[in-house]
């Protein structure tokens, strides 16, 4: 483990769904995958913290905090400011779930099949609730409404989506569907949205776990990533060789992009007005959000599995081929890059102008702005 010289300072405020920092896995309940602020134009190592194992769990940051999962079967809680380790939980096997972190708890699940709620400020266990399998995916945050408590959802390896009591982990609904759970479930609108390996994309009710929706992709379309909301519509890849955009209160496909010979495990990066997302082509891909016109794509010599954050005017992705890309959004033209030296399929983490990843090297990096661009760049916000 090393300590970066440089501190942070960063000013990060709790919010469960994203808002002040990056607490769960796309950034927001929508997984749109989009940090405020900028991010500078050449940034620099500030630290890197060595976990057990290989990462592929994608980190969070809150309350000045970074917890990430480790093939260490730990999860590791590192200060955001220096790199320097504050307590680890050790779990019954390798976690590649992201975390998520939600008034003052880390929600986390293990291929051991239990889904953790743990401090945030010391690791201590609070509780864990038993699935019939493993659990890959991140969890997502219901919050209290209509006299109910604050709420998680997560997806298990079991075919079902849980739906658990915050503070006890009591279940309060379960949602079966025919095949495993692999991603992170998208909430808006009082409804749940989660693709699954049977090749349907169901949409639940918060409110009683029913659904409401049960859109079927195509024969041996199997949705492994998890699907971002932006209004009815929901984006996301799947394993027919395409990228999908579908109106969840229709059941209509509204585009679709065609990925040729390779799919698509990445989940997408949603603006305004475009998409952006990884392929198995090893391309990072950017299409035209009305109506999935290809904007531009940026060839890597790996495939691209880990998911693109936009924040302002660039974008940040890793990739198979160990490198951590900074592109700019408009074109796709490179801006920056770093070389990790082994696979990323971690999802980086953006607060700040700061940007937190993670590699199969098993190490946690922090890049921010050079100190002669801190004053430009305002730390961005995030």
């Amino acid at each position: 483990m090393s300590v970066s010289i440089a501190v942070l300072a960063l000013a990060l405020a709790p919010d469960p769904a994203g808002g002040g920092e990056w607490s769960a896995f796309r950034g927001d309940a929508a997984q749109r995958g989009v940090a405020e602020g900028a991010l500078a134009d050449e940034l620099e190592l500030r630290w890197r913290y060595e976990s057990g194992g290989a990462i592929v769990s994608s980190p969070v940051i809150a309350g000045g905090k970074v917890f990430v999962g480790s093939d260490d079967k730990h999860v590791h809680a590192v200060d955001l400011s220096t790199g320097e380790g504050l307590w680890k939980f050790e779990t019954g096997d390798m976690i590649e779930a992201p975390p998520m972190v939600a008034e003052g708890t880390v929600f986390v699940g293990s291929s051991d099949f239990f889904f953790y709620a743990l401090d945030a400020k010391t690791g201590a266990l609070r509780w864990k609730h038993e699935t019939g399998d493993k659990i890959l995916g991140a969890a997502a945050w219901l919050p209290a409404d209509g006299g109910r408590p604050d709420r998680v959802v997560v997806g298990s390896y079991d075919t079902k989506l849980y739906c658990l009591d915050a503070q006890s982990g009591e279940v309060a609904w379960t949602y079966r569907t025919e095949n495993f759970v692999n991603g992170t479930p998208a909430v808006g609108g009082g409804k749940i949205v989660f693709g699954g390996c049977d090749a349907v994309l169901h949409v639940v009710s918060t409110e009683s776990g029913e659904a409401l929706a049960q859109i079927e992709i195509g024969r041996d379309c199997h949705i492994a990533g998890s699907a971002a909301l932006m209004g009815k519509r929901a984006l996301f890849g799947h394993y027919g060789n395409a990228f999908a955009c579908v109106d969840v209160e229709s059941g209509e496909r509204v585009w679709s992009y065609d990925g040729g010979r390779h799919a698509f495990f990445s989940s997408p990066a949603v603006t305004k007005d475009r998409v952006v997302f990884g392929g198995r082509d090893k391309k990072l891909h950017c299409a035209r959000l009305a109506d999935g016109k290809p904007l531009w794509t940026f060839a890597t010599r790996r495939k691209v599995d880990g998911s693109p954050v936009v924040c302002g005017d660039k974008v940040v992705f890793g990739s198979g081929d160990g490198r951590l890309y900074v592109l700019r959004l408009a074109d796709g033209e490179p801006v920056w890059s770093y070389d990790l030296g082994r696979s990323v399929f971690s999802s980086p983490a953006v607060a700040g102008g700061v940007v937190i990843t993670a590699s199969l090297d098993g190490a946690v990096y922090a890049f921010g702005p050079r100190d002669d661009e801190d004053e430009d760049t305002g730390g961005g916000g995030r």
